[in-house]
């Protein structure tokens, strides 16, 4: 849970100081953090990838894992969702503040819970106690709730409530899976896990491309069900 606590403390420091200070901050500054954000973004999902013991788990899973979740439409489908929320909660309220108040709770919420640097900081957190992932996304999250509050206001801040809500639940789940999970198992998913980070460098902070990171949340869960298979029928060597 350490790294929840962290997550949460560090949208609230930036949800506080957006709502005081954001609107002051100059566009190209905070575009200037971002691209250092996301640098260093891919650097850390290209440590994690390269830490695989076998490239062609990594690269089955991911392949496998994009075409399960564009047969699903998984990005469609929080897209949706998103949509969903933002139109019922706005639509329900009657006085301008209270609607920008929900307006910004609701797209925060979505933005720093939903997405595989989230799922699997919480399960490595969970696991093995290492919180270096759920850190790094805490100073993104940080910022991005500078930026959302300088727009929305302070809801951005009652954000925190879901995150520690959904992310603290995964970290306690994953936790309880330990037994399940083999140390090469884990390393695996972290790899595949690796490549949908830097795909977030890529595609979300740095906007150098559009991918579909979400439709690859599948490959996080097919990657230990193949080291298990390759272990049940003696194939080792990961």
């Amino acid at each position: 849970m350490t790294g929840t606590i962290l997550n949460v403390i560090a949208v609230l420091i930036g949800g506080g100081l957006g709502t005081l200070f954001g609107e002051r901050l100059p566009a190209r500054v905070r575009e200037s953090v971002l691209s250092a954000l996301g640098l260093f973004t891919i650097a850390i999902g290209l440590k994690m990838t390269l830490d695989s013991q076998n490239a062609i788990i990594t690269l089955g899973s991911v392949l496998l894992g994009g075409l399960l979740g564009e047969w699903w439409r998984i990005e469609d489908q929080l897209k949706r969702l998103g949509s969903w929320l933002e139109t019922r909660f706005t639509r329900s309220s009657t006085e301008e503040g209270t609607a920008r108040f929900i307006k910004g709770f609701v797209s925060a919420s979505l933005v720093f819970c939903v997405g595989p640097m989230t799922i699997l900081g919480a399960i490595q957190d969970g696991l093995t106690g290492n919180f270096q992932l759920l850190a790094i996304k805490s100073v993104l999250d940080g910022f991005a709730a500078l930026a959302f509050a300088a727009s929305t206001g302070v809801g951005v801040m009652f954000s925190v409530i879901v995150i520690l809500a959904y992310q603290g639940a995964l970290s306690l789940l994953a936790a309880q899976a330990q037994a399940l999970l083999t140390d090469p198992m884990i390393r695996e998913m972290t790899a595949a896990g690796g490549l949908l980070i830097m795909g977030i460098g890529v595609g979300v902070l740095l906007e150098l491309r559009p991918i579909r990171v979400a439709n690859y949340l599948p490959a996080l869960v097919i990657a230990p069900v193949i080291v298990a298979i390759l272990h049940a029928i003696g194939i080792s060597g990961f």
